[in-house]
C-alpha cells in the first residue's frame, strides 16, 4: 500500500523542520509528503520545499480546511496525519501499513502520544491524563474510539466516502474530531498500539487549553441532533447487529 503524510501548518518553521527531518529518517518511507501551508507569515513553506515536500496552499483559514486540501490532493492508499509539531518515531509509517495490511476491515487507525517538551518529570502524567481524558470522555460521545489529529491514518477510500460531509469550512472545530464522527459511522477505527507520537506540550499552554477546549464542545454540538449520544449510540448498534446478521448470512 502506498502511502500520503499530510502535515498541515501556520507559522511553524522550526518546527516543521524537526518533524520532517523525522518523517525522511522512518525505516519505510512516505511514498509522498503532502505539507498544507495555511497563510503562514514565516518560511515554513519554503522550509518544507526545502525538505522535498510537495507544498499546497490553503487560504480558507483553520486546520479543518487546511487538513482537507491535503486529503483530497493525497495519491497514497493510506492518508497518514500529524502535526508541524510532531516528531514521529522511526517505525510509525511501517507501523501504521502492517495495522491495515493485517485487517482489511479497518477503515481507521489512532495512536498514542508523548510530550517532547515542557518539564521533564511532568511530561508523561500529563499526556496520560490528556489522552485519556480526550478518549474516554469522546468514546462516549461518539460510541467508538476518537481519532487524534497527532497521530492517526486512514484510508484514501475511507475519506472519499466522508469527504462531502465534514465541515471543512468552519476553523473553530476540532478536524479530527469531526472527521471521528463522519468516518465512525460506517468505518472500523482501532487503535494503534506502538509507537506513541513525540508533540510539543502546548495543549497545556496559556490560551492553548481553553481554546480547545471551546473548540471541543462546538465540534460535538454541531452534529446535533443527528449525532447526539442516545441516538448516536442506537443507530451505530443497530448497524453492527445488521453487518454481523448480514455476515452470517454470507458464509
Amino acid at each position: 500500500m502506498t502511502t500520503s503524510v499530510v502535515v498541515p501548518v501556520k507559522d511553524d518553521a522550526a518546527l516543521l523542520a524537526r518533524c520532517l527531518k523525522a518523517l525522511h529518517a522512518q525505516n519505510r518511507p512516505a511514498d509522498e509528503i503532502i505539507v498544507v501551508d495555511n497563510g503562514s507569515s514565516d518560511s515554513s513553506a519554503s522550509v518544507a520545499l526545502n525538505w522535498g515536500a510537495r507544498v499546497l496552499r490553503c487560504v480558507e483559514p483553520g486546520i479543518p480546511a487546511a487538513a482537507s486540501t491535503g486529503y483530497d490532493a493525497a495519491r497514497g492508499d493510506l492518508i497518514l496525519r500529524l502535526d508541524a509539531d510532531c516528531e514521529p518515531d522511526p517505525r510509525w509509517i511501517a507501523a501504521v501499513v502492517s495495522a491495515f495490511h493485517d485487517d482489511e476491515r479497518l477503515g481507521a487507525v489512532t495512536g498514542d502520544a508523548r510530550f517532547t517538551d515542557g518539564p521533564e518529570t511532568l511530561r508523561t502524567p500529563l499526556a496520560r491524563l490528556y489522552l485519556g481524558a480526550y478518549r474516554s470522555l469522546l468514546s462516549i460521545t461518539l460510541g467508538h474510539l476518537p481519532l487524534f489529529g497527532s497521530n492517526l491514518a486512514f484510508r484514501r477510500t475511507a475519506w472519499q466516502a466522508v469527504r462531502s460531509d465534514v465541515h471543512r469550512e468552519d476553523p473553530d472545530i476540532h478536524d479530527d474530531l469531526d472527521l471521528a464522527f463522519h468516518l465512525g459511522e460506517g468505518h472500523r477505527i482501532a487503535r494503534l498500539s506502538s509507537p506513541s507520537m513525540g508533540m510539543s506540550m502546548r495543549p497545556f499552554t496559556a490560551g492553548h487549553f481553553g481554546r480547545r477546549l471551546h473548540r471541543g464542545v462546538r465540534s460535538v454540538i454541531v452534529h446535533w441532533p443527528r449525532d447526539f449520544p442516545p441516538v448516536r449510540w442506537g443507530r451505530l448498534m443497530l448497524r453492527r447487529r445488521l453487518s454481523i446478521t448480514t455476515g452470517r448470512r454470507t458464509r
